[in-house]
C-alpha cells in the first residue's frame, strides 16, 4: 500500500544552511516517527514559501542518503498572511500500516498550521 505522509518546518532566514538544517531536521523526524526505511520511500515533493530562494531542499534528502529517491521542489502559492519561510514535504511511502498509524510531523513555528497533527 501507498501512503503520504506530510511535514513541515519554519527556518529563522532565508540562509542556504539554515534551509538545510531544518529539512534534515523534518525528514528525521518524519522518518523517525513513522518507521520508515529508506527502501519504503517512492518520492518526496518538497515546497517552500516564496521567501525562501537561496537553495533547494532536496540537497538536505541527498545529505541524509537519500540518493535513489525521486524528489522534486516547487514553490508554495503566494497567498497573503500566510506563514513565511516554510519548508514542507509530502513523502509517499510503501507500508503494510493503515493510513490512520501515519504520523504527520509540523516543527517549530509550522505548528501553526495544523494543530491538531502538532502535538
Amino acid at each position: 500500500m501507498v501512503l503520504a505522509v506530510r511535514g513541515a518546518i519554519q527556518v529563522d532566514r532565508d540562509d542556504p544552511a539554515e534551509i538545510l538544517a531544518g529539512t534534515r531536521e523534518l525528514i528525521r523526524e518524519v522518518v523517525d516517527r513513522n518507521g520508515i526505511g529508506p527502501d519504503d520511500l517512492i518520492s518526496i515533493v518538497f515546497t517552500m514559501t516564496p521567501d525562501l530562494t537561496s537553495c533547494f531542499p532536496a540537497v538536505a534528502a541527498r545529505d541524509l542518503g537519500l540518493v535513489d529517491v525521486p524528489l522534486l521542489c516547487a514553490t508554495e502559492v503566494p497567498v497573503p498572511g500566510a506563514l513565511p519561510r516554510v519548508v514542507r514535504l509530502l513523502a509517499h511511502v510503501e507500508s503494510d500500516r493503515p493510513r490512520s498509524a501515519v504520523r504527520h510531523v509540523y516543527l517549530r513555528g509550522a505548528t501553526r498550521l495544523r494543530p491538531d497533527l502538532a502535538a
